[in-house]
């Protein structure tokens, strides 16, 4: 029977599927970790590889998947770290197969990776039209034609099934952002799966890690407000979590970054829109009675997390294709730049119109002084360069190369001083949300390794 441990040091090596991979090098080589964990997914990733694997069987998965796995599978394998991973997104059997090719390439033929499936719900919500999206109320027969993926936030469970294999690198798709944390918490410390206080603290380390960089100063940084030094060379963060339900969390030595009350503050209210009730496939958690203690430089101690109950149903994203959007940029500079800038919007507007050409939507922004918070007056000294932004969405791809082409005739058609114009168009890909009986979900977990 294995013993179990009193505390686990479980590392963050990213936290989405553009991270950086050298901060996770970082924490297998000097981080004392007992695993390494990569949160790669979010709603429109896993629909964007969704279509990609429709391309390409082989493909599906994080593209830096391979880039990540040769930075640390030496370090890990070698000392006995083990990986766990989403990376797998729209095809985590690929992922799998592409991990194990790449530890037997870097002298580890007997590597074993673990695949956890079942999170692909799309057929079984092909037969249930009757669900309704949770942000609008609209049923899902209204869109069923255009989805191109569901799947299902899975939990820590599924992760522990992968575990209990002895797997030193878990592959999955869709599972929730701290259920990756969850499960090696209660598997090593050898905790129940019903055992709620339990749950509540490993589910708090990895709200807290999940982000990765956020924890450490990346987000949080404001210079001259909130500095953080080193940003060129973050750290990425770690957490040990005793078996009492106390966290802390911490970087390396001489990474960049900090750790603080206020950088774990943030990251604890990050996407909370009721912290008492922040429902996972896990629990149902309350950090409202969540305390922070900074016990040394860069450490910080975190107790009091509460969690009811798991619900019955979990959260499905789904992904449907909605058009197209059509993008023309071009730029203006001088004396008059804002002026000449907001000429030039209304040329396109109308243009459009005389061609009869019509959109679900059509934006025009200024970069820099109104696409993000709509029209601010200036004074007397408006910017002295700005660039136009047209926008245009349609279900016709057609339509939507005509913004780009009209904002690109400005070059000689006026107003003056048009330059750097830019025109693209890129299918869109909409993501809401069902809820989906558990009972309906069917977990399970492959090996790859080198008798396959």
């Amino acid at each position: 029977m294995r013993a179990m441990a009193e505390k686990v040091r479980v590392g963050a090596g990213a936290g989405y599927a553009g991270d950086r991979w050298e901060p996770a090098a970082e924490l297998a080589e000097k981080g004392e970790i007992d695993y390494l964990v990569f949160e790669c997914l979010a709603e429109r990733t896993i629909a964007r590889e969704s279509l990609a694997r429709v391309n390409d069987p082989l493909a599906g998965y994080n593209p830096l998947l391979s880039e990540r796995m040769n930075a640390v599978l030496p370090v890990c394998l070698g000392n006995g770290v083990r990986v766990i991973t989403n990376m797998g997104a729209a095809n985590p059997v690929e992922a799998g197969r592409r991990t194990y090719q790449i530890a037997r390439e870097l002298g580890f033929p007997e590597a074993r990776i673990a695949v956890v499936l079942g999170d692909d719900v799309l057929e079984t919500l092909k037969s249930m039209p009757h669900l309704r999206f949770t942000e609008t109320g609209t049923p899902l027969e209204d869109v069923l034609p255009r989805v191109a993926s569901a799947n299902a936030y899975l939990g820590a469970d599924s992760i522990l099934s992968a575990l209990r294999t002895g797997a030193e690198v878990i592959v999955t798709g869709r599972v929730a952002d701290p259920s990756l944390f969850l499960a090696p918490t209660l598997y090593h410390l050898g905790q129940s799966y019903d055992d709620y206080s339990s749950i509540a603290a490993g589910t708090v380390a990895g709200h807290l890690l999940e982000c990765a960089g956020q924890v450490t100063g990346g987000y949080f940084a404001d210079p001259g407000c909130k500095d953080v030094e080193g940003l060129a060379r973050l750290g990425f963060p770690y957490a040990d979590i005793s078996r009492d339900g106390v966290i802390e969390v911490g970087k390396v030595d001489g990474a960049g970054g900090r750790i603080d009350e206020q950088t774990c503050s943030e990251q604890l209210l990050y996407e909370m829109q009721d912290p008492s009730h922040y429902v996972t496939p896990d629990c149902v958690l309350d950090v409202t009675t969540v305390h922070f203690e900074e016990t040394a430089i860069d450490r910080v101690r975190i107790v009091g997390a509460k969690a009811k109950e798991r619900t019955d149903t979990y959260k499905v994203s789904v992904g449907y294709h909605d058009g197209f959007l059509g993008i023309g940029e071009i730029s203006y500079a001088g004396i008059n730049a804002v002026r000449r800038a907001r000429l030039a919007g209304e040329i396109v507007k109308e243009r459009l119109n005389l061609r009869g050409i019509t959109y679900d939507e059509l934006r025009v922004d200024l970069i820099g002084i109104e696409s993000l918070h709509g029209h601010v007056m200036f004074g007397e000294e408006d910017p002295y360069e700005v660039r136009l932004r047209v926008a245009g969405r349609s279900p016709q791809k057609k339509t939507a190369e005509a913004v780009g082409l009209e904002v690109d005739t400005l070059y000689t058609n006026g107003p003056a001083g048009g330059a750097g114009t830019s025109q693209s168009v890129r299918e869109l890909l909409a993501v809401q949300s069902v809820l989906l009986p558990r009972n309906l979900v069917k977990v399970s977990v492959h090996i790859e390794c080198g008798t396959h």
